[in-house]
């Protein structure tokens, strides 16, 4: 059984009078340890797709199935704990909250699970460590460099072990240098510890570092490059309407 499942996924906006649909009748099948790349213009729907895989969005029809969990059937706040313990997700801007340290944001969704004090110290370790941050645990966002608060978010992300992690444009504010780094690391979770990855990114040579590339282009995915697909994984997707119109759908 794959680890993520859609069938027929839609999602649909509205604008006026006019119904813009960034996605449309999309089947996927991920396997648990898979890394997945996806590029493409933007405002066709990637990110989106992300968000509605990391439970952040609804879909307008269709079904989703993540770990065996069918999301889209789930209440509220039946949804906000599922995410909290099942997704990882890695920003583009870190998205760290500045009044606290790198570790009080890597514990930061861990304070929406079940978990004793002595749990949630050893986690953050393990994580911080996982980045080699660890010597900069105490540190708060303005006194690190960029690639080290994209490390710390990296950290937040694979804290709970997270059934997947999906990314925005990991390294889209990075320099050259920084985003190699990033990308080794994200390299190093996939492999090393099995994390499945989802990435969006405008970059090819991050896109490549994927096991599987695609391109979403007009609404179509594409398998592109080298990728070789595992297991039973597809990704198919039927005529979409762009979504650049749409405030906050990027992507």
């Amino acid at each position: 059984m794959a680890l993520i499942e859609t069938r027929g996924l839609t999602r649909q906006y509205r604008k006026g009078s006019e119904v813009i649909t960034p996605l449309d009748n999309v089947d996927l099948d991920v396997c648990e340890g898979d890394y997945l790349s996806l590029m493409g213009p933007s405002g066709t729907g990637k990110t989106t797709l992300l968000n509605l895989i990391a439970g952040i969005d609804r879909p307008t029809s269709g079904t989703l199935t993540v770990g065996g969990v069918e999301i889209t059937q789930l209440s509220r706040t039946k949804l906000a704990a599922w995410r909290a313990a099942s997704v990882g997700y890695i920003f583009q801007t870190h998205n760290l909250i500045p009044v606290l340290t790198a570790w009080e944001n890597v514990e930061l969704p861990l304070l929406l699970l079940p978990l004793s004090r002595a749990e949630r110290r050893r986690r953050v370790g393990i994580a911080l460590d996982a980045v080699s941050m660890t010597d900069r645990a105490r540190h708060y966002p303005r006194q690190l460099s960029g690639g080290q608060e994209q490390r710390v978010g990296i950290a937040r992300a694979i804290v709970a072990d997270p059934k997947i992690v999906v990314g925005d444009e990991p390294t889209g504010d990075l320099d050259p240098e920084t985003s190699l780094q990033i990308l080794d690391l994200l390299d190093q979770l996939n492999r090393q510890l099995g994390t499945t990855l989802m990435v969006v990114t405008h970059d090819a040579s991050a896109a490549t570092r994927a096991g599987r590339q695609y391109r979403l282009d007009r609404g179509r995915m594409q398998l592109t490059g080298d990728s070789v697909p595992s297991g039973s994984t597809e990704l198919l997707a039927a005529e979409a309407a762009p979504e650049a119109a749409h405030t906050g759908s990027e992507g």
